[in-house]
């Protein structure tokens, strides 16, 4: 993966003149004043890890997986946030890790969380490094590790009788995928971070994949899992149900390395489809456009994807980055897709369009949907040429019961506008539903502004605005994303006073040294 953005280099490209021009005289954006620092130029802090320390970490996991240059520091600094990446294309590393360690096994995890506590060196545990809320950047000012689990990147075993695959955390989505097709099954988790996302980051953050509406979020398909922690091994899921009291495999899914290290889950698998259709339909506005989503999850037929973009961004085309600044689209796009038998698409359908058509969609045919699927995953690469050119581009996504979504959605548009036009960078401001369930949906937006002269202080700014909006609003302070620290407070009014308190009791548990990604997603107590 780039150093300093997103993906495979290769595909990066920049962003066409006609859309710089239209950036200039919308949004007032001028290129970037200088280049990103050249990764030979970047320095890192020196390492505050003793000779006693990396000794004990080499002897469990061997010489070699045991990483201090800085190449292997930088690229394990920080995620992939916009915020994160102007702090690291300007060579910014305060917050590199002092060593990168590599374990093999559950019992090499293990032992490194054993010494790291007991030298009090923090731990953040690393997969494709794709989060976005700041959950690769630790609190504290003490040592810490990147505990990157590439090596442990197994397919360990396929149950086709159950239908379950047990699955090591170090293992990147797509190889997952091409393991599990030649057997003649599918995940078919697909969210935007696939092709550089693990595994254990998918159980961690509790991903969605933008098949959601088809296959279930990552949580609804981890039946179960291993964990590692400073305390000792959490083995959860002896069946698909229980009712042998709370369900502690929820306790770890979305605990993003504040627990423990996720080292194994056992997952629901099923057959390739035989199949796959995509369309696209146009509704005259997000309002009837959602009520017709609304619909479709709450009576059915439900397509395998449903996404509906709103407005503004079906006008700037952001539904199809090959069309961005197109502004040839009114209306709103409403995308959809289908998989199954052939018999089973086709009714699929026709039932859907019968829904579409009674809630006023009008058909557009498999162009926009065929495009959408085409490019559902550049979208990254396109952030990357408009940092390139001047501008500023980051997402946030919430979710909401259906009552509370239209209020929602115009609140946290006004918290953005509001924000940014008062700092002197007037965003545009896009939305789209993703991800819907019979009793509610989520919204996530993107935004657009030039980016001034604090670009990461003003975003902190307006950020903290959105999340006051969603909390106020009824909303969740993520749908996917997860908490991170950039969420973290925002996540103490959502859960409360007593949530907070058996959130830190857990930690207290399982990691009394605080050793675990300290300072994500704990809230703190008074005074911290």
């Amino acid at each position: 993966m780039l150093w300093s953005g997103w993906g495979d280099p290769g595909r990066a490209a920049p962003l066409p003149e006609a859309v710089a021009g239209l950036l200039r005289d919308l949004l007032g954006v001028r290129p970037a004043e200088a280049p990103p620092v050249a990764l030979v130029d970047v320095e890192v802090p020196d390492s505050r890890l003793t000779a006693d320390g990396l000794t004990a970490l080499a002897r469990i996991v061997g010489d070699g997986n045991v990483r201090g240059d800085t190449e292997s520091r930088v690229r394990h600094t920080r995620g992939k946030s916009t915020t994160d990446l102007l702090r690291i294309r300007a060579g910014e590393t305060s917050r590199a890790p002092d060593a990168v360690v590599l374990p093999g096994t559950h019992d090499e995890v293990l032992a490194v969380l054993g010494a790291c506590a007991r030298r009090r060196i923090a731990v953040v545990p690393f997969g494709g490094g794709t989060s976005v809320v700041g959950g690769l950047t630790p609190g504290g000012a003490g040592a810490f590790i990147a505990l990157d689990l590439r090596r442990m990147d197994a397919v360990v075993s396929i149950d086709e009788v159950s239908r379950t695959a047990v699955l090591q955390p170090g293992l990147r989505a797509p190889d997952a995928e091409a393991a599990l097709a030649e057997r003649g099954y599918t995940l078919g988790h697909f969210p935007q971070s696939y092709e550089w996302a693990s595994i254990g980051g998918f159980a961690a953050a509790r991903s969605s994949g933008q098949a959601s509406a088809g296959y279930g979020r990552f949580d609804d398909m981890v039946v179960a899992l291993t964990a590692a922690t400073p305390e000792g091994t959490l083995e959860l899921g002896r069946a698909p149900k229980s009712a042998a009291g709370p369900d502690l495999r929820q306790l770890v899914l979305g605990s993003e390395g504040a627990f423990g290290v996720i080292t194994s889950v056992t997952v629901r698998i099923r057959p390739v489809p035989e199949e796959k259709a995509y369309e696209g339909w146009r509704f005259a506005s997000f309002g009837e456009g959602a009520a017709a989503l609304r619909r479709l999850a709450q009576d059915g037929p439900l397509p395998t994807v449903l996404r509906l973009s709103d407005e503004t961004e079906t006008m700037a085309g952001l539904a199809d980055p090959s069309e961005i600044g197109s502004g040839s689209s009114a209306g709103c796009l409403a995308v959809l897709g289908y998989e199954g038998t052939p018999e089973r698409v086709a009714e699929l359908r026709a039932g859907a369009a019968a829904v579409l058509r009674a809630a006023g969609g009008e058909p557009l045919g498999a162009g926009p949907g065929e495009k959408w699927e085409h490019g559902r995953f550049d979208a990254p690469y396109l952030r990357d040429a408009l940092l390139d050119a001047g501008a500023f581009a980051e997402t946030l996504e919430t979710a909401a019961f259906w009552t509370d979504v239209p209020a929602l959605y115009d609140a946290v548009r006004g918290a953005l506008t509001g924000a940014l036009t008062g700092a002197g960078t007037p965003p545009l401001v896009m939305c789209h539903i993703s991800h819907v369930y019979p009793s509610g949906a989520s919204l996530y937006f993107t935004v657009v502004s030039a980016q001034g002269e604090d670009p990461i202080g003003t975003w902190a700014t307006a950020k903290r605005a959105a999340g006051e909006a969603i909390i106020d609003a009824g909303g969740t302070i993520s749908h996917h994303h997860g908490v991170g620290t950039d969420h973290r407070d925002a996540y103490a009014r959502e859960v409360g006073p007593l949530g907070a308190a058996v959130l830190r009791a857990v930690k207290d548990r399982v990691d009394p040294s605080g050793i675990m990604n300290p300072g994500v997603l704990i809230p703190p107590t008074a005074g911290e």
